[in-house]
């Protein structure tokens, strides 16, 4: 027998090579009982992988809830018996027996279907339901009588499964078998010659069953066989076979069939009974039960298709004679099938998180369904919910790949649990479903978004170093270090420019912090060096590559009363009617000083007293007080205009001199104020005249006169001199008046305008006061004309500095500037759209720009 399953072995292996791919299939072919580690067939090379690839690739089988009794060798990739294959155990009496396996290889994932056939070996030997069997036959029986025996059984399949019988010597018994198909055979003992109980009452015969296996193997039953007397008519069937079909979920106790015999015989030989002699599949006799008088043969336990689809029954009717005889019939029930069995699904891979820029068709899970039930109860349909963004691609009968229909996004949904529903074609259907988790992996594709394109804030100049100015805040939906954002101050986004020209970078006065997007002072601002601060803040992410968000930061800088207002010197060249209009300085000292004459009326213009706040707005607002004299003196000054005036008729009694201590003070708040001195000189008419004169060369040539401590020293100097300074003045007076002549036919059909850049200050007088004003790149027009005016202030935003609204004029303050169009008005349409006329009787109108 071992050379025999040697060569079995031998022609396994030879039919091994022969399998091939057919339709992405691989098939092998395995005897049963072959011993552990005994190779079935090269897979990896058959699946077209390369050696040494089946490791690397983890080509490995995957499990459907049962134990495959094969696996694949780690190191050679061949499949190999694990543990003890038995057909008889796998697929009883199914043929041919095919074990589906599924194999799975990564790097790409695949997955291949592998189909081996477990071949039949002759390893199972006919078995009788009995050793012995006891027969009683009449001595009356007729030859050829046919007595029914019950055949052996064969748990092998095949020509292994093919019985043959044989019946010791005897001369009164021979045996007779009749096939009704390949696999069932009936067995009759034939009775060849009359039997006579006194000669010979029991017969022992023994009944031999060998299998067509090689070698062959036999099971053997022994027959008793008594001899009676009398009673000779068994009863008769009105059938041979009864034929029966049950569905599988008949309830317990449903009739099967209902069977009938007759006997010929009269009085006890007459009377008989039902029995069940045997059943097949052997052990499925207690699943019927069998009423001994009415013959009806019902159900006492459950039928299952899927175990046994044809159950066949020996039924005995023995009479009560003596010897009893009996008569024989067999029922042969078959079984439908139901829907009884839900779908089966199994994940057989998983390959998750899915990152949310997985490309549409990505395999996410591989999938097996199965139904037990066969025919329409067996076919399964498959479907995932919900519909989308998965879907499901069947691979081969019964294998489904889960797959990516659309594009993921992470923020949207982070999670899918998405449920494969198998329903097969039963009615009504029956419905399973396993659930997946998916969980999606992010990906950097989000960038940083401000919660403001443009953050405006306001900040007082002076302030603290390190003092928090803002905070801006940027938002990534991404996770994890995608998105974690950090700020930074762009060094390409726009600065300051300064007031003494350039630009500056914004990185210069501010810092942000980089986690928070604390906006932090790295300086005191200075609204007279900037007043707006104009930069962007990105946000970058911690993504691989990384992405950014811009935001633009106006920092608008508010003034702060941090300038005292200051003196400007005079500016000479000034014209004289009767006294000088602007005080004179000297050289070296921070006194000034002017000439006024005696008989003055009141409200004679004796000087100006010219002052600038680099502050804006109401901290730039100046207004003038006269300190010293207190009380009612000579003099008055222009709240507003800065201007010193008589406040009535000068007399000889003033003196020849008058010392006046005029404080300018801003608007501010604290306000802020500083000191002038101005020493007026009372002289006759005439000398008044010279010293203006003097005054103007002077101021001409950077030197000024000063008069002498007292009015009896200056008559006497004058008395002294007086021919020398006669010529002094005759000439000077003649260059004067030619220069006032010329000017007078020049300007003095057009109103006087003066026109200046005026880079930091605005001054407009009037009757009521002056307004002065720090603006970078403003222009000034004050035209004065005589009668009741109107004031035009003029305020700008603080925004960058813009172009003028039009073009610079041709002089400056010193020297006068022309007409903007020969004693016409400006055009307001010419001019910046930040206007405000103020209606005043003011003595000038004044224009500013920007």
């Amino acid at each position: 027998m071992g050379v025999s399953c040697c060569g079995v072995l031998r022609v396994v292996v030879v039919l091994q090579a022969a399998w091939s791919l057919v339709a992405g299939q691989v098939r092998y072919s395995v005897p049963e009982e072959a011993k552990a580690g005994t190779v079935v067939g090269r897979l990896s090379q058959d699946l077209g992988l390369e050696a040494g690839d089946a490791e690397w690739r983890r080509l490995r089988l995957v499990s459907q809830g049962r134990r495959a009794s094969v696996e694949v060798s780690g190191a050679s990739g061949a499949l190999v018996v694990s543990s003890r294959l038995d057909r008889e155990e796998l697929c009883g009496k199914i043929a041919p027996c095919a074990l589906r396996l599924e194999v799975l290889v990564e790097r790409p994932l695949r997955v291949f279907h592998v189909e081996v056939e477990v071949t039949d070996i002759n390893d199972n030997a006919p078995l009788f339901p009995a050793a012995r069997k006891n027969l009683s036959i009449a001595e009356l029986s007729l030859p050829g009588s046919r007595f029914p025996l019950e055949g052996a059984s064969d748990a092998d399949i095949g020509a292994n499964a093919q019985l043959s019988y044989t019946l010791s010597p005897s001369e009164h018994f021979t045996l007779d078998v009749k096939s009704s198909d390949e696999m069932r055979k009936s067995v009759f003992l034939v009775l060849t010659k009359p039997l006579d109980r006194e000669t010979l009452p029991v017969h022992r015969l023994v009944l031999t069953a060998s299998d067509g296996g090689r070698p062959s193997l036999t099971g053997t039953m022994e027959l008793l066989i008594s001899v009676l007397d009398a009673n000779d008519n068994a009863p008769q069937f009105n059938q041979s076979v009864y034929k029966v079909q049950l569905p599988e979920n008949a309830a317990e106790g449903t009739l099967v069939v209902r069977v009938n015999a007759t006997d010929p015989d009269e009085g006890l030989n007459k009377e008989f009974s039902y029995s069940i002699v045997s059943s097949v599949p052997v052990g499925n006799r207690d699943l019927f039960t069998i009423d001994s008088k009415t013959g009806e043969i019902r159900l006492t336990g459950s039928l299952d298709f899927e175990d046994v689809r044809l159950h066949e029954l020996q039924i005995e009717a023995t009479d009560k004679g003596t010897p009893p005889l009996s008569g024989h019939c067999s029922v042969e029930l078959e079984v439908l099938d139901v829907n009884d069995n839900v779908p089966e699904v199994w994940v057989t891979s998983l390959s998750v998180p899915v990152s949310e820029d997985a490309a549409v068709g990505t395999v996410v899970a591989l999938l097996s369904v199965s139904d037990r039930d066969s025919g329409s109860n067996g076919r399964v349909r498959c479907a995932v919910w919900p519909a989308s963004p998965f879907g499901l691609v069947s691979t081969f009968a019964g294998s489904y790949s889960l797959v990516l229909r659309e594009a993921l996004d992470r923020e949207r949904v982070s999670e899918y649990e998405v449920e494969v529903r198998a329903e097969d074609g039963g009615s009504p259907p029956l419905r399973a479903s396993r659930g997946v988790r998916v969980p999606v992996s992010d990906v950097n594709d989000n960038a940083p978004a401000f919660a403001q394109a443009v953050y405006t804030v306001l900040a007082r100049e002076n302030n603290a170093a390190g003092a928090e100015l803002a905070r801006v805040w940027a938002r990534d939906p991404d996770e994890a270090g995608n998105g974690r954002v950090s700020y930074s101050v762009w060094e390409g986004g726009v600065g300051a420019r300064r007031r003494a020209g350039g630009w500056r970078a914004a990185s210069s006065y501010v810092s942000v912090d980089a986690a928070s997007g604390r906006l932090w002072a790295l300086r005191p601002l200075d609204y007279e060096e900037v007043q707006v601060l104009q930069f962007e803040v990105r946000a970058v992410d911690a993504g691989e590559p990384s992405l950014c968000g811009n935001a633009t930061v106006q920092v608008f800088v508010l003034d702060e009363n941090d300038n005292a207002p200051a003196l400007l010197p005079a500016s000479g060249g000034g014209a004289w009617s009767g006294s000088s209009v602007e005080a004179a300085s000297v050289p070296g000292s921070g006194s000034l000083w002017a000439w006024a004459a005696w008989g003055s009326p009141a409200g004679q213009v004796v000087a100006k007293i010219r002052a600038v706040d680099a502050d804006s707005g109401y901290n730039a607002w100046l207004r003038y007080e006269l300190w010293e004299p207190r009380g009612k003196g000579p003099f008055r000054v222009g709240l507003y205009s800065g201007e010193v005036s008589t406040a009535r008729a000068l007399e000889e009694a003033d003196g020849p001199r008058q010392r006046l201590v005029i404080v300018v003070r801003d608007h501010g708040e604290p306000s802020r104020s500083a000191t002038a001195t101005l020493s007026v000189s009372l002289v006759e008419g005439g000398e008044a005249a010279l010293a203006a004169a003097g005054s103007s060369s002077s101021s001409s040539s950077g030197v000024g006169l000063r008069p002498a401590e007292g009015g009896a020293s200056v008559s006497a100097s004058a008395a002294t001199n007086v021919w020398l300074v006669v010529a002094i003045c005759a000439v000077s007076s003649l260059f004067v008046l030619a220069v006032v002549l010329y000017v007078a036919s020049r300007w003095a059909p057009r109103a006087a305008v003066l026109s200046g850049p005026g880079a930091a200050t605005l001054v407009c007088a009037s009757e009521v006061g002056s307004w002065s004003y720090s603006q970078r790149q403003s222009r000034s027009l004050c035209v004065a004309d005589g009668a009741g005016k109107s004031d035009l202030m003029v305020f700008s935003p603080n925004f960058p500095p813009a172009a003028a609204a039009r073009p610079r004029g041709e002089g400056d303050a010193s020297g006068g500037a022309r007409s903007p169009g020969h004693g016409q008005w400006p055009s307001l349409s010419r001019l910046s759209p930040h206007l405000a006329l103020v209606s005043r009787p003011l003595g000038s109108r004044c224009w500013e720009a920007v």
